[in-house]
């Protein structure tokens, strides 16, 4: 979901092969992207589950450190496989010098983005809880308007605006507990909201570079969780002391959690990768919007959590909101 656009302007040029796509073809194409789609909706609803289910005693910021070391084992032979075969983007001979380093310097910014992002996806689970926070992520939309139009000079129609509203009135209602009440505003949802901010940021510095044709999506990932590694790997040890980090390595129970966290948090991109090749993103995104819906319904079965009444209304209101930009963006 959150790889949506950069998706879409990947592989629109991999699989434009200069031939016009029969009925049968396209029909398949169309349903192969579907059902693509409706499993990255199943991967991104398990994610906060899987996160959420590790015992209290595995910190946030080492376990985001150690799902980060899975995501890039997974990633290692896709991009070895593909710089060796392809010799695209990166790693294209022809590749201009200054443009390579330009591309580079893209990747270690966007690459520390993402990593801090990857931190707080796993610590607004944990500390606004898996529904709420479910629901702050959907909010993507929102900032990537937010920065679009003051970025880019990009104008909003008045319905969209009023949509848009409508969103915030939603995430609003759900940081205040149902209270309407500024007062009753949640830290922790507000840091919910700033993993959807950093990857609208990101995915906007990303566009202008894969306009270029400079990376790939099996790239980008692979240097993406390579940062994150990195990144997490030294403030994890310098905050929760070496020692700490390296028990976790040997701690079975942390390992098991933080390698299916690290794998289907992997496949849900390269996943998500294939399903907009095949489909427009509007539709992708139309079928993996009820990412929440999904994740209530896990948390109520593997985690007991208990749902509120203003946890069910700020939903409704946030999916009304996001299908209506979603309808409208793809009319445009």
């Amino acid at each position: 979901m959150t790889e949506a656009e950069v998706a879409r302007l990947i592989d629109k040029k991999q699989s434009d092969t200069g031939q016009p796509l029969t009925s049968t073809s396209a029909m398949a194409n169309k349903h192969r992207g579907i059902l693509l789609s409706f499993v990255s909706l199943g991967l991104l609803g398990i994610l906060p589950i899987i996160s959420n289910s590790r015992p209290s005693s595995l910190d946030s910021l080492t376990f985001a450190f150690y799902l980060s070391v899975w995501q890039l084992v997974c990633a290692i032979p896709f991009f070895v496989i593909e710089w060796k075969t392809e010799r695209v983007g990166l790693a294209d001979p022809s590749l201009d010098p200054t443009r390579h380093n330009y591309a580079l310097k893209i990747i270690v910014i966007t690459g520390l983005i993402f990593s801090v992002s990857t931190y707080l996806y796993v610590l607004a689970f944990e500390k606004a809880g898996t529904v709420n926070a479910a629901i702050a992520i959907q909010a993507y939309p929102l900032f990537a308007i937010l920065i679009e139009s003051i970025l880019l000079s990009k104008k909003k129609q008045t319905r969209e605006i009023l949509l848009t509203v409508l969103l915030c009135l939603g995430l609003y209602y759900l940081a205040t507990g149902g209270s309407w009440m500024a007062s009753g505003v949640s830290l922790w949802f507000i840091l919910a909201l700033a993993v959807p901010l950093l990857w609208s940021i990101a995915h906007i510095i990303i566009k202008h570079t894969i306009n270029q044709d400079l990376i790939t999506p099996k790239q980008i990932t692979f240097f993406r969780v390579l940062i994150a590694t990195l990144f997490l790997g030294i403030l994890a040890s310098a905050i929760n002391d070496q020692q700490v980090v390296f028990q976790g390595l040997f701690n079975p129970e942390f390992q098991r959690y933080a390698f299916f966290m690290g794998v289907v948090y992997y496949a849900e991109l390269i996943n998500w990768f294939y399903a907009v090749k095949y489909v427009d993103v509007s539709v992708a995104s139309s079928i993996t919007t009820p990412t929440p819906v999904i994740t209530l319904i896990l948390s109520l079965i593997f985690l007991h959590e208990m749902i509120f009444p203003y946890q069910l209304i700020g939903l409704v209101i946030v999916l009304i909101s996001l299908y209506g930009l979603i309808f409208y963006e793809r009319k445009k």
